[in-house]
């Protein structure tokens, strides 16, 4: 019987140790995460956590089954993390809190496996020189979220979010929601262009402004100014000697903040796979089945794979490609091991996101990158309510809805059988 060691207690990495017991795996599944958390759900906390409308308890991710997580039977370690790999030796060093809480060194220690699932995730990207100024946050963890929603708690005012990607738009719409003031910075001329094309980024700057927020664009951030830390600073902690009090942007303007929140995009945590012969490129590299090594898959947002859809190498950061690649992972695996249950296939799903901003819920669908062409064909971007499809050479890239739940579905099963424009052009109604 094989050990599959987990790395990451992740949705990806949960997915896939759930997939395992459900195709029949009974050898020993062992799950280790770096967080001291049981496994939660990510999307909430920019938005609900945030916001107060939920409590924490409420991003705990579920298992199927009346006995939940424990009825998968796992070797569940909390609070450690890998810090190498042998892919020749099949061990992999991990470090943990030392033992019986007498806060000495943390302890290594060395796992044997049969097969290896790497679910790491990602970490959010810092301001340089930010660390140790009070008052800075990111958003990617559960810890991150409380420490922020506990600082937006002790009499911030003024908020200053540096990046417009989907993370600081969701954490601009929540700040504004709880009636703060609100800056929100971006390098780009417009969030999102590289990703949405520059007409839907505008419409989304738009949609900041008019809830209040003001929004500057094509402007990076040039430092933070300071002063000493006074204890209830929003935000602040006993050991730290500065707070920040302002933001001084590359065009000579500065902005007061109470709070700066960061969300300047993420990077693969990678780093405890360096010279393991994993190739890493933005990300662990798989081939197209997910296989990144002998006995080693990779699932979420650490992995990269070549999709036929979307025309190269992609990483995907979508709660729902975390689900389903952690799945599809667990079965390849389980094939590499020789285990019953497994399968080869080539893993290439339609990606789907969502994120709601104020009282408007966008979803995509699709890889809209590199796209040719953007046309609407269903209700109006001034409306905030629309329907945008994206061309690639003859074929449907991706759908973009604002507030239009329904035509997505429609148009996901397009993109599903590989339909073309003139196709997706038809089902809309359109020339």
């Amino acid at each position: 019987m094989s050990d599959v060691v987990i790395v990451g207690a992740s949705l990806a990495g949960l997915r896939a140790a759930e997939e395992l017991r459900i195709r029949g795996f009974a050898g020993r599944i062992t799950l280790l995460g770096d967080e001291p958390d049981t496994p939660y759900d990510r999307p909430p906390l920019s938005k609900q956590v945030l916001g107060g409308a939920w409590s924490v308890d409420r991003t705990a991710l579920t298992v199927a089954g009346a006995d939940g997580l424990d009825g998968l039977g796992l070797d569940l370690r909390l609070g450690v993390r890998a810090t190498g790999l042998d892919l020749a030796a099949r061990t992999l060093t991990v470090e943990g809190a030392a033992g019986d809480g007498d806060g000495g060194d943390p302890r290594s220690e060395a796992l044997a496996f049969d097969g290896l699932v790497i679910a790491t995730g990602c970490a959010a990207r810092r301001l340089p020189g930010t660390d140790g100024i009070a008052g800075v946050h990111v958003l990617r963890t559960l810890a991150d979220c409380t420490a922020l929603r506990a600082a937006l708690g002790q009499g911030a005012r003024r908020v200053v979010v540096v990046g417009g990607g989907f993370i600081g738009a969701e954490v601009a719409a929540t700040c504004r929601g709880l009636g703060l003031e609100v800056t929100l910075v971006e390098a780009l001329p417009v969030p999102l262009g590289r990703v949405l094309r520059d007409e839907i980024g505008a419409v989304l700057a738009d949609l900041h402004r008019e809830h209040g927020v003001d929004v500057r664009l094509g402007v990076g951030v040039d430092g933070l100014d300071t002063a000493p830390h006074r204890p209830s600073s929003p935000g602040g902690h006993a050991d730290a000697g500065e707070h920040v009090r302002a933001v001084r942007l590359a065009d000579g303007t500065t902005i007061d903040a109470d709070l700066v929140v960061v969300g300047i995009g993420v990077v693969p945590a990678t780093g405890w796979l360096e010279g393991s012969g994993v190739r890493l490129d933005n990300g662990v590299v798989c081939d197209e089945t997910t296989l990144a090594a002998p006995g080693v898959v990779a699932a979420g947002d650490v992995a990269r794979w070549p999709s036929a859809r979307a025309g190269g190498i992609v990483r995907v950061e979508h709660w729902d490609n975390a689900i389903a690649m952690g799945q599809h992972a667990a079965g390849r695996l389980l094939a590499e091991l020789g285990e019953p249950g497994g399968a080869v296939e080539a893993y290439d799903p339609v990606p789907w996101f969502w994120s709601d901003q104020y009282d408007r819920k966008i979803q995509l669908a699709g890889h809209p990158v590199g796209a040719d062409e953007l046309r609407v064909v269903d209700g109006s971007t001034e409306e905030r309510r629309f329907v945008a499809l994206y061309r690639r050479g003859d074929a449907l890239a991706a759908v973009l809805a604002m507030n239009r739940p329904r035509p997505v579905v429609t148009y996901r099963g397009l993109l599903e059988r590989g339909a073309t424009w003139s196709e997706a052009l038809d089902a809309a109604g359109v020339s």
